[in-house]
């Protein structure tokens, strides 16, 4: 087992090389820069620059150099020193960047998959113990739902219905009056409250999805000879339930979260732009529109890596 570990891991260095030569090559491929769409705003808003000051600028930031140059250096930060390269958009270090939006965006992603699971995993061993009764056809149209209903409809939706029927608006992390108050109990709470509609969005996105795994897997464990010989001992159903076919059932849950983690990341983005949450979704957004390279590139290995872990 553990050779086996080794060798998965020295195979994660190319993949994970490929997929950054890949993003990088990806992120250069529309035409211009982030220095000559800046170039271009300024003139636009009647700001002349002189050639000597775009030059300069394109060399401060290193786009008179050949792509597969910035790219060493951007791959030579990462290696030694852990160090992302530069925000253009936000004129700091991408690390920065990432250290401001990653706290939420995991704090939400994690909450949404337990979300996830707490309604799906009961709704699925109740469909897959009571088959083809009216709960079992509810949850199975429940859940087609989920699956169909796009995450940024049912964001403005909610967010209408919040604020039309509670006077509570979700968007954003803070309401007007707490945002430039110091952090306070108050503040925190209020800053939870606004995290509570997003985490169940995103949540159900993935519910319906979990349902029918969950009911599909009980079902064939509860067909199995272990759990006929089970109820010929007269053991109890609650027992033979959960002492063996919940638990196996659970294993392709368990086998997921790996590849929900990067699904569950790049999942919030349009929802966390639609309710103004500052996570890594708007930030990728905003960062792809600005041609903010080594942000974009970054935001994209960090998820690339994510997959290929899990």
């Amino acid at each position: 087992m553990f050779l086996y570990i080794i060798r998965r891991v020295i195979m994660l260095i190319p993949i994970i090389f490929l997929i950054s030569v890949v993003a990088f090559i990806v992120i250069e491929l529309p035409p211009g820069d982030w220095v000559s769409n800046y170039i271009n705003n300024l003139r636009t808003s009647g700001i002349e620059l002189q050639e000597e000051e775009a030059a300069r600028l394109t060399a401060m930031y290193g786009f008179d150099q050949p792509s597969y140059i910035r790219y060493a250096r951007w791959m030579e930060g990462i290696i030694t020193q852990g160090n992302f390269g530069w925000s253009f958009q936000w004129g700091k270090p991408v690390n920065d960047v990432l250290a401001d939006k990653l706290p939420y965006t995991l704090i939400i992603s994690f909450s949404a998959l337990i979300v996830s699971w707490l309604i799906a995993i009961p709704i699925g061993i109740y469909s897959a113990t009571h088959p083809y009764s009216l709960v079992d056809y509810v949850a199975t149209i429940l859940a087609f739902v989920w699956v169909a209903t796009p995450g940024f409809l049912l964001a403005f939706v909610a967010a209408f219905w919040v604020y039309k029927y509670f006077d509570f608006s979700p968007l954003g992390l803070n309401s007007t009056q707490f945002l430039d108050a110091p952090m306070d109990t108050a503040k925190m709470i209020d800053r939870i409250k606004h995290l509570i509609l997003p985490i169940i969005i995103i949540g159900l996105s993935g519910t319906g999805a979990t349902i029918r795994v969950m009911r599909a897997n009980l079902m064939d464990e509860l067909k199995k000879q272990y759990v006929t010989t089970a109820r010929a001992k007269g053991l109890p159903e609650l027992a033979i339930l959960f002492k063996y076919p919940v638990r196996l059932a659970f294993n392709p849950l368990f086998s997921t979260i790996g590849w929900l983690l990067p699904a569950l990341i790049s999942g919030e983005v349009i929802v966390s732009v639609v309710l103004s949450i500052p996570t890594m979704g708007p930030t990728l957004l905003r960062a792809t529109l600005a041609q903010d390279m080594y942000l974009v590139g970054s935001i994209i290995l960090i998820l690339s890596v994510l997959t290929v872990i899990g």
